[in-house]
């Protein structure tokens, strides 16, 4: 003769908790904007200067490629700083506008024998 299988035990604990909710921005996401606006700010520097027209004093002169190169490692670092700088200033005055959200949490529990 076949068993039948035993129904499992199902438990449910339902209590509401009280929650705060706060908004705060993607600091990857800025990091990465400040980045690229200082790739941009060299790329437009480097074709309103046109590289040099001249050599240096010690007798070098550079590309557009090598003057946008030089121009863009400085403007990503530039540009992490002003991204971090807009994120940090926005999480201290967006971050501020917290809320509390009554919420329904529920566990359940199955138990088998």
């Amino acid at each position: 003769m076949a068993e039948q299988p035993s129904e499992p035990r199902v438990t449910v604990e339902d209590h509401l908790e009280t929650v705060r909710v706060r908004r705060v921005p993607r600091f990857g996401l800025f990091l990465v904007l400040g980045a690229l606006l200082g790739v941009a700010v060299a790329g437009i520097l480097t074709l309103a200067f046109h590289g040099t027209d001249q050599p240096s004093e010690i007798g070098v002169q550079y590309s557009a490629m090598q003057v946008f190169g030089f121009l863009a490692l400085a403007g990503v670092a530039v540009g992490l700083g002003f991204g971090a700088l807009v994120a940090l200033v926005l999480d201290r005055t967006v971050g501020r506008r917290t809320r509390e959200v009554r919420v329904d949490r529920e566990r359940v529990r199955v138990e088998e024998d």
